[in-house]
């Protein structure tokens, strides 16, 4: 599946040279030919699986349409839902939608390039596994499949505090691709121990949420009454009767539960017995909402990059920056938090603008393909996370969706870069159409309001 020190997984069918033709992407067009090249092929085996899935599934979209089918209502309402009316989440989608790039003419053949380099690392991908929250609830054994399949492709995985898996059971499949996220706990010890076992699995970079300051109503979750711990109710054994993929996977990984909080619980609810309001699960009472002062604790007590994410202001990444902090995450919790906050595409290039060209920028909220994770990065994005497509990919197939989820990718991020004629994806921010939805207003500006976000400045 991965190409060491290349840039794609191999596509439905075999190239057919290295100079390219009509018949698809040959290596030559997918990799830089370089001497120390030496693509891997799949067993045969998984090449016809992959091929009978470009034909049936060829996009995410597919993906989601069979998870849906085999994904208990329950677990598919936490996995696909945001909060109130969605306005946030479809802007988020509507908004990638609108960013247009001018096609290139008489360009030749181009050897795509998708290699890049973040926080010292180097990554054959621009994009990333981020961290769900309950993963192993979406599909049993989430997190292990996941971080198994970013350490074959050499991506980044980040798993979330109130993952259904502990560190210490997801460490042996991360190899160097671990992220930690971590959710600001009220209790400094607490904090600490999580750091410390996270450091001692081999999670390399921290990544702290900061955009959670209030519970969201999350209407969706609410209507289909899910709880934490689940509460075995008839409606819901009824729903997973009616999913036996699902039910037999829980069986062998066992009830969704939050395993890391659960070791804390007498300590987060304050009470000898540990019991908790059946209003509340414990990851709610974990939270605090984080200040600066926590922010600089937290890098204080963390041996490593530290990352915040939820940054949506340019202000506050023009300070995370000057205080140290690794990278600035924008992002808008995929619209699960707010349903009143502007799409992270739309003030992505304000957030490059204030910054400047080298300070690193990770994006997520709404990105559906490969053309997203190009969008994003033509608007000062360095890299792409993403959560729902993998677990969309999960539900769908298992582990050979969530691997189907990353070669649809690739194969997108390819095939936009030849339809502008254009190397790298960085390379497609010279492309970006003349009448954007977020015009440009001058390098460093700050927009006022609404849509009209400046742009970045250009970067090499």
């Amino acid at each position: 599946m991965f190409i060491p020190g290349g840039a794609t997984l191999p596509g439905p069918q075999a190239p057919r040279s290295t100079q390219g033709g009509a018949g698809g992407f040959s290596v030559a067009q997918i990799s830089p030919p370089e001497a120390d090249y030496r693509p891997c092929q799949p067993p045969r085996r998984l090449q016809k699986t992959r091929m009978d899935l470009d034909l049936d599934y060829p996009a995410i979209s597919d993906l989601r349409k069979r998870a849906k089918k085999r994904i208990p209502h329950f677990a598919w309402e936490y996995l696909d839902s945001a909060t109130g009316e969605e306005t946030t989440k479809t802007r988020n989608e509507a908004d990638l939608d609108r960013v247009l790039f001018t096609p290139g003419i008489l360009r030749g053949e181009v050897a795509a390039d998708l290699r890049t380099t973040l926080l010292g690392r180097d990554y054959p991908l621009p994009f990333g596994i981020a961290p769900v929250g309950m993963s192993g609830m979406i599909w049993p054994g989430a997190e292990m499949t996941l971080a198994a399949l970013a350490e074959r492709l050499g991506i980044p995985y980040g798993l979330s505090t109130v993952a259904c898996h502990l560190p210490e059971t997801v460490s042996p499949h991360i190899d160097k691709q671990g992220w930690f996220q971590l959710y600001p706990t009220r209790d400094t010890d607490v904090r600490r121990d999580i750091l410390r076992r996270a450091k001692d699995c081999g999670f390399h970079t921290l990544v702290l949420t900061a955009d959670i300051p209030a519970a969201a109503r999350r209407e969706r979750q609410r209507r289909a009454h899910l709880n934490q711990p689940m509460k075995v109710t008839p409606g819901i054994l009824a729903q997973v009767a009616m999913r036996p993929e699902w039910a037999l996977g829980t069986l062998r990984h066992g009830r969704p539960r939050l395993r890391l909080m659960e070791d804390y619980a007498r300590t987060l609810a304050n009470r000898p017995d540990g019991s908790l309001d059946s209003t509340k699960h414990m990851g709610y009472l974990l939270r605090t909402v984080p200040d600066w002062d926590y922010l600089a604790e937290t890098q204080a007590e963390w041996d490593g990059p530290v990352i915040v994410k939820g940054v949506m202001d340019p202000g506050d990444a023009v300070r995370m920056r000057d205080c140290g902090v690794a990278a600035a995450w924008v992002s808008n919790h995929s619209g699960r938090q707010f349903d009143a906050s502007p799409s992270s595409v739309s003030v992505l290039p304000s957030i490059r603008a204030a910054v400047g060209p080298d300070y690193p920028l990770i994006f997520d909220s709404g990105s559906r393909s490969g053309l997203d994770i190009v969008r994003a990065i033509a608007l000062g994005a360095d890299f792409v996370m993403l959560g729902r497509a993998f677990h969309y990919g999960l539900g769908a197939f298992g582990a050979k969706g969530a691997a189907h989820v990353a070669h649809i990718l690739t194969e997108d991020i390819v095939s936009t870069l030849g339809q502008m004629g254009v190397r790298r994806p960085v390379d497609a921010r010279a492309c970006l159409a003349p009448s954007q939805v977020f015009p440009p207003a001058g390098p460093f500006s700050v927009p006022d309001t609404g849509l009209q976000n400046t742009s970045m400045p250009k970067t090499a």
